[in-house]
C-alpha cells in the first residue's frame, strides 16, 4: 500500500457488478462486530457504508493494530469485493450485496472515546452536540442535512446561471442602514470611534449594480442581525439574494417558482404545480390573521363584527364603538375540558388579548359559553351561520383593535389546527403590503424597508398609513421564506419616503447621501428579492429548527460552545480600536464567574 494513496474509489459507490476487483478505500470506521475471530468493519464516507471483512490470519495488519481498532478511527483498506450471498446481503444499504475482503489495513488517524454515540437513534443534548459539531455533523442525519443544502443551493445556481444572472459579491463591512433590526457593528482601528456594520442584506448594493449595468445579479450571501434568536432565526444566515433591472413585481415571482420547483425536485423529487396561489397582504391578514399563512388546512378568521353590530353584550359593543372589530375562528372539534379551555384563554391573553369568549355547539345546537347568556337567539344563530358550525365544534372569538384580533387568532389557528410533520408543501406569494406600519411609539416604519416603491407615490404623501406598496413575499407552510420588491429607482420618491419615515433631509444626506446621488445618474426600473436558504432548507427536510441546517450555530443564547464565542478580549485589543469596557459591565463578569 502505497504511503501516499489513500484510495482508489470510494465505498458508498461500490455495488455487485465491481465483484473481483481490488480497490482501495478510505473512511471511518463506524461500527466493529467479532465473530469466530474474523472481524467485519462497517467502513464510512460521505458516500455510505461498505462492510469489510478482515482475517487475522491474513496478515492484512499487525495484531496490535487490529486490536485497538474502534469506532471512528480512520483507516485506509485494499481488498478484493465479494458477494455476500442472498442470505446475507442488507437490503437497506446500496453496498448491501456485496463486501470488501481486507488483504491490508492501515490506520492513518486514531480517535479517541466519543463524547457521544454518533447514532441518530441516540438524543444527546444539543449543547454538547454544538460543543463537538465536527463529530455532530459525521451524524447520517446532520451529513444528509448539508447534503440538502448543498443540492438546494446548486440548484438555485443552475436555475439563475440559466437566464444569464451575474454572480458578485457585495461587501461585508458596510455603513449601518435602517433594515428592520439591530446592526451587528464591527469598530474601525484607523478611524476610532467610527464603526462599520456586517450587512443585514446586500440591499444598497445590489440596487447599485442595476444602476452599474449589471442586468442580472445574485449572490449567496452572508447576512447579520442582531435580533433575539428563535428557531427560525440566527444572528447570521444565508440568503439567496436576486436583482434585476428593467424588472416588475412579476418578473420576479416567475423567477421565485423556477427557483422553489428546481430545489423542491432536486431535495423532494416532487413537481410543484405553477402558478402558486396568492393572496394580498390585507387579504391574508382578513382570512388568516397573519401575512404568512399555513393554507395546508382551514379554520380561516371570520369576521362577526356585522353579527354583534346591535348586541347589548358590553365587551362586543365597547370595542366596536370604538372602532374595533369582532372575529373568530370554528376549531373543529376539540373535545377539550374546562381546563382546556381556560389554558386558551390563557394563552389569548398572552398573545395581548384582553380576552376570549369560547363556545362550544351543543348536540341540539345550543351555545355552551360563560357569555352565552348574554347573546340573543339571533346572535347566535347568526353566529354559527357565519363560523359554518356543527354540534361538538369549539368556537373563539376575540374582540380588540384589528391588529391585536388577528395577533391572537392568527396564533390560535396555528396551535389548533396546524398539522404536524411537513410532507406536504403548500407556498404562496403574498403581496400588496402596506408601506409603512405604526411602532409601538406611533411613529411610522417601513414594513420591508424604507427603499420599496410605493404603489402610488401621491396617495401615499397624502395617506401614509393607508399606502400600499410593490412589496410580496413567498410563504411555505406559514413560514416566511424570504421577501422582495420593486424598488424606489428615482430620487425624488426616495426623498418623499425618507420624509414620511421621519428621516430628516439633513440626516438622509449624511446617511445616505451616497446612494442618493447615485439614483441621480440614470437607474433603471429594478426589482429583487431574497430566500432565505437556511428557513427553505429546514422545511423541506422536515426540521422545525434552523440550526440542524446550519453547520456551525449559535445557540439559543447565542453563543458558540464550539469557540467560546462570544468572548472577551485583551486591554491592549480594545484601545488599540478605542474602547473601554463599561465598568458596570466588568463588575458584572465577576458576579458571572469570568
Amino acid at each position: 500500500m502505497s504511503a501516499e494513496l489513500y484510495r482508489t474509489t470510494r465505498p458508498g459507490l461500490l455495488r455487485l457488478g465491481d465483484e473481483g476487483q481490488t480497490v482501495q478505500v478510505a473512511g471511518w470506521v463506524h461500527n466493529r462486530r467479532d465473530h469466530g475471530g474474523i472481524a467485519f468493519l462497517d467502513l464510512r464516507d460521505a458516500t455510505g457504508l461498505l462492510q469489510v471483512v478482515v482475517d487475522p490470519e491474513a496478515g492484512v495488519a499487525s495484531a496490535d493494530v487490529l486490536s485497538g481498532l474502534r469506532r471512528e478511527y480512520v483507516i485506509s483498506v485494499v481488498g478484493v469485493i465479494a458477494a455476500r450471498g442472498a442470505d446475507h446481503a442488507n437490503t437497506e444499504l446500496g453496498t448491501g450485496e456485496i463486501e470488501l475482503v481486507a488483504t491490508e489495513l492501515r490506520v492513518l488517524s486514531a480517535a479517541e472515546a466519543l463524547p457521544f454515540q454518533l447514532d441518530d437513534r441516540v438524543e444527546v443534548d444539543e449543547s454538547l452536540r454544538l460543543q463537538y459539531r465536527y463529530l455532530d455533523l459525521r451524524r447520517p442525519a446532520m451529513a444528509a442535512n448539508l447534503q440538502a443544502r448543498s443540492k438546494a443551493i446548486r440548484a438555485m445556481r443552475r436555475v439563475l446561471d440559466d437566464q444569464d444572472f451575474l454572480e458578485v459579491e457585495t461587501p461585508t463591512l458596510v455603513a449601518s442602514t435602517p433594515e428592520g433590526a439591530r446592526d451587528v457593528l464591527v469598530p474601525s482601528r484607523l478611524r476610532q470611534g467610527h464603526f462599520y456594520a456586517l450587512p443585514q442584506s446586500p440591499q444598497l448594493f445590489k440596487q447599485l449594480l442595476m444602476i452599474s449595468g449589471v442586468d442580472r445579479y445574485y449572490q449567496v450571501a452572508r447576512c447579520y442581525r442582531d435580533e433575539d434568536f428563535r428557531a427560525d432565526r440566527q444572528i447570521e444566515f444565508t440568503q439567496l439574494d436576486l436583482e434585476g433591472a428593467f424588472w416588475g413585481q412579476e418578473d420576479v415571482l416567475q423567477t421565485l417558482e423556477e427557483i422553489a420547483v428546481a430545489v423542491v425536485s432536486d431535495l423532494r423529487g416532487i413537481e410543484l404545480a405553477r402558478p402558486f396561489p396568492r393572496l394580498t397582504w390585507q387579504e391574508a391578514m382578513d382570512r388568516y390573521g397573519t401575512d404568512k399563512p399555513d393554507i395546508r388546512f382551514g379554520m380561516e378568521v371570520q369576521d362577526l363584527s356585522a353579527v354583534f353590530a346591535e348586541t347589548e353584550f358590553k365587551a362586543f359593543a365597547g370595542v366596536l364603538g370604538r372602532g374595533g372589530t369582532v372575529r373568530g375562528i370554528n376549531a373543529g372539534e376539540q373535545g377539550l375540558a374546562r381546563a382546556g379551555l381556560d389554558g386558551l384563554v390563557d394563552r389569548a391573553l398572552s398573545l395581548g388579548a384582553k380576552g376570549l369568549v369560547w363556545m362550544v355547539v351543543e348536540d341540539d345546537g345550543a351555545l355552551r359559553s360563560p357569555v352565552a347568556k348574554f347573546l340573543n337567539d339571533a346572535e347566535k344563530a347568526a353566529l354559527i351561520g357565519e363560523l359554518d358550525a356543527s354540534p361538538g365544534d369549539l368556537l373563539l372569538i376575540v374582540a380588540d383593535e384589528f391588529k391585536v384580533v388577528s395577533k391572537v387568532l392568527g396564533a390560535l389557528r396555528l396551535d389548533m389546527g396546524q398539522p404536524e410533520g411537513h410532507e406536504e408543501l403548500a407556498f404562496l406569494m403574498v403581496t400588496d403590503f402596506p408601506v409603512f406600519e405604526v411602532a409601538d411609539d406611533g411613529a411610522l416604519v417601513a414594513m420591508h424597508h424604507p427603499f420599496t416603491a410605493p404603489e402610488d407615490i401621491d396617495e401615499m404623501v397624502a395617506n401614509p398609513q393607508a399606502a400600499v406598496s410593490r412589496a410580496y413575499d413567498v410563504v411555505l407552510n406559514g413560514s416566511e421564506l424570504g421577501s422582495g420588491s420593486v424598488r424606489i429607482h428615482d430620487p425624488d420618491t426616495q426623498a418623499k419616503v425618507f420624509a414620511a419615515l421621519g428621516i430628516s433631509e439633513e440626516d438622509a444626506t449624511r446617511r445616505f447621501g451616497w446612494f442618493m446621488d447615485a439614483l441621480r445618474y440614470g437607474t433603471p426600473p429594478h426589482a429583487g428579492f431574497a430566500y432565505g436558504i437556511d428557513r427553505m432548507v429546514s422545511i423541506l427536510q422536515g426540521l422545525p429548527n434552523i440550526r440542524e441546517v446550519i453547520p456551525f450555530p449559535k445557540t439559543q443564547t447565542g453563543s458558540d460552545p464550539l469557540t467560546g464565542s462570544p468572548s472577551r478580549v485583551e486591554d491592549a485589543q480594545l484601545a488599540e480600536i478605542g474602547i473601554a469596557v463599561a465598568p458596570e459591565v466588568v463588575a458584572s463578569w465577576a458576579e458571572d464567574g469570568e
